[in-house]
């Protein structure tokens, strides 16, 4: 009878230390969640006209179509934001960074021909099809492409741990928010993910020190003149 309390008070024991180490990880990932929102916020723009000028700017890849063949308006809408940025002249050259891993998918080079119809020159636009992630992009981006101080483009859920990213590395950014498809599933989906993904990103960046999966030679960007 003796071990048999024991072995309960264990029990009770793992489970209570359990519960609370589970408590404390969600509410970690809570605060990292509204830190990173906050730290953001006044260097995400929502309006083109109001960005302010740099060299250049970074795409982040997503994929054209989504797994039922039809439009993904993320990246529909990531397009029309960098086309918008150039042709207002407030950048001089865009970077598309996505993930081109296998021959059957390429997000750049999609990127690069959907830029292309909506009117930024193909010699403005430049290639890193090895983005595989975000913290991939944001690191090559320097490193392979010499940028060090310019806009990311994307969706702001996604710019947020975007820029805190690139910060953490030392990059001067500031972020072009694309339009968003609220109250749509998949911006549920996109949002719970990125709980988790912003998670992980302080982990790669101040506890594992994450590198690129893919380095290369340096790649030089064409500038409009």
């Amino acid at each position: 009878m003796h071990y048999v309390k024991r072995v309960f008070r264990f029990i009770f024991f793992v489970v209570k230390w359990t519960a609370r180490l589970f408590i404390l990880g969600i509410l970690a990932v809570y605060l990292l969640d509204k830190y990173m929102a906050l730290s953001a916020s006044e260097d995400i723009y929502s309006k083109v006209k109001e960005v302010p000028k740099k060299r250049a700017a970074l795409v982040l890849g997503t994929a054209k179509y989504v797994a039922t063949g039809k439009k993904n308006y993320f990246y529909v809408y990531r397009i029309r934001a960098a086309a918008a940025l150039f042709k207002a002249g407030k950048v001089k050259a865009i970077v598309v960074s996505g993930d081109n891993s296998t021959k059957y998918y390429n997000e750049t080079s999609k990127m690069q021909q959907d830029l292309m119809k909506a009117g930024v020159p193909k010699k403005y636009i430049t290639l890193d099809p090895l983005g595989v992630r975000t913290l991939d992009s944001l690191l090559r981006a320097e490193a392979i492409f010499d940028l060090k101080d310019y806009i990311i483009v994307s969706q702001k859920f996604h710019l947020e741990r975007a820029l805190f990213i690139a910060r953490a590395k030392g990059q001067k950014v500031i972020g072009l928010m694309a339009k968003d498809i609220p109250g749509t599933a998949a911006a549920y989906r996109m949002k719970a993910r990125e709980y988790l993904a912003r998670a992980k990103a302080f982990l790669d960046v101040y506890i594992l020190n994450t590198k690129p999966k893919f380095d290369g030679k340096k790649v030089k960007v064409n500038y409009k003149k």
